[in-house]
């Protein structure tokens, strides 16, 4: 079992910056992919940005990229995002995920495994 638990979520206006934080806890998991996704009201859950956690490498939706930076602590065992240039579109809670022997791509909800209990993030115009 793998627990994960998300912070750093806010209110911050447009233009800002803040850095989530998602403290993993549980079974090894040097073979997962660890993934955050965001929800906005009335909309499904999309992927944000992914990282494996053994190499360390990102991957970032189309929307983000250039703006979040995705990292992982392995001293920490947290993974991180940090969003810069936020805009109202980016209003939504924000979801720490992982996944192993499912994830294929890393973007879809379906490859995941855990989930936290999401943080809300507000930019206002």
């Amino acid at each position: 079992q793998v627990r994960l638990v998300e912070s750093g979520g806010g209110l911050v206006q447009a233009g800002g910056s803040l850095r989530l934080s998602c403290a993993v806890s549980g079974r090894a998991f040097d073979g997962y992919f660890m993934g955050w996704f965001r929800q906005a009201t009335g909309k499904e859950r999309v992927f944000v940005a992914h990282i494996s956690w053994s190499r360390g490498i990102p991957r970032y939706s189309a929307s983000v990229l250039g703006r979040f930076t995705c990292s992982r602590d392995h001293s920490e065992n947290t993974v991180y995002l940090q969003m810069d240039s936020l805009n109202p579109e980016d209003t939504a809670v924000y979801y720490c995920a992982a996944g192993s022997s499912n994830v294929v791509t890393g973007t879809t909800v379906d490859e995941f495994d855990y989930w936290g209990q999401g943080t809300p993030v507000t930019v206002s115009s």
